[in-house]
């Protein structure tokens, strides 16, 4: 049970994402959840959906907090950092979430050893099935390992790799769930042009691609097996399939990767 003080300092749409994942899915009281916002229209609005204690002072979120979510633009962590580096206590676990802020970068920022998580969650953490991929520091101890992980995993999966690999995460799970979003649209958009309605093109296109990404969660099958498992010879899938291909389907989605990893 993680019974620690969480504190985020900002609280937009990824911290409130996460946010909801702790308390839905994670059993995680709100009484130990506390962020800071810049703006009143952001405070009033967390304060009444969430039930946490939010405020605009950085300062005292920070030195309340076990575990502290730097939710913040990534151009905006230098500022953050200085103002808020002396009220940070010795054990506090910073966790990152912007993309590209390196571990080095956020321990010469606080300038002195810190504890410090480079995490990449993304939205789905709203409904208790995010995928937060992250690296750590030196400073952070295997007991510390333990307790993020735990956290982490109360509104998902979670996985540890080499900081290396980090700038490529966003491409594959931070920001992929835009990808799939705009698959659904498409396939929904397929449907009612053939008359289905709206509403239902939609529930129909999301439970296709839930239920196929449970296939490959929960299957030893290979993506390419469960795919050929539904092309009959000369159906009607694999001529979709072939249409797809032909009009670069995977190639733009490996670019599209390419375009968010900045290649």
């Amino acid at each position: 049970m993680v019974d620690q003080q969480i504190g985020f300092i900002g609280c937009g749409k990824m911290a409130q994402a996460i946010i909801n994942g702790m308390i839905q899915y994670g059993n995680i009281n709100p009484a130990q959840i506390h962020a800071s916002a810049v703006t009143e229209e952001t405070i009033d609005y967390v304060r009444e959906k969430f039930e946490i204690d939010i405020a605009s002072d950085n300062k005292r979120i920070a030195s309340e907090s076990d575990l502290l979510f730097l939710a913040v633009k990534p151009h905006v962590y230098p500022n953050v950092i200085e103002e808020i580096r002396k009220h940070v206590n010795e054990n506090t676990i910073i966790i990152t979430i912007a993309i590209g802020v390196r571990l080095k970068d956020i321990e010469l920022a606080f300038g002195k050893e810190t504890k410090i998580i480079r995490s990449m969650p993304n939205t789905p953490s709203m409904v208790g099935e995010g995928m937060t991929v992250y690296c750590a520091n030196e400073h952070v101890t295997d007991e510390d390992i333990q307790l993020v992980e735990q956290l982490f995993s109360l509104y998902g999966e979670v996985d540890q790799v080499s900081e290396k690999l980090m700038d490529a995460i966003p491409a594959v799970s931070g920001s992929s769930p835009a990808y799939g979003y705009l698959f659904i649209e498409a396939l929904a958009d397929g449907a009612v042009k053939q008359g289905i309605p709206r509403e239902q093109a939609y529930e129909y296109a999301s439970q296709a691609l839930l239920g196929a990404a449970k296939m490959v969660r929960d299957t030893d099958y290979h993506p390419g097996e469960l795919k050929d498992q539904v092309c009959t010879p000369g159906g009607a899938t694999i001529k979709a399939v072939d249409a797809l291909e032909q009009n670069g389907f995977r190639g733009a989605i490996i670019q599209a990767m390419d375009k968010c990893s900045g290649k």
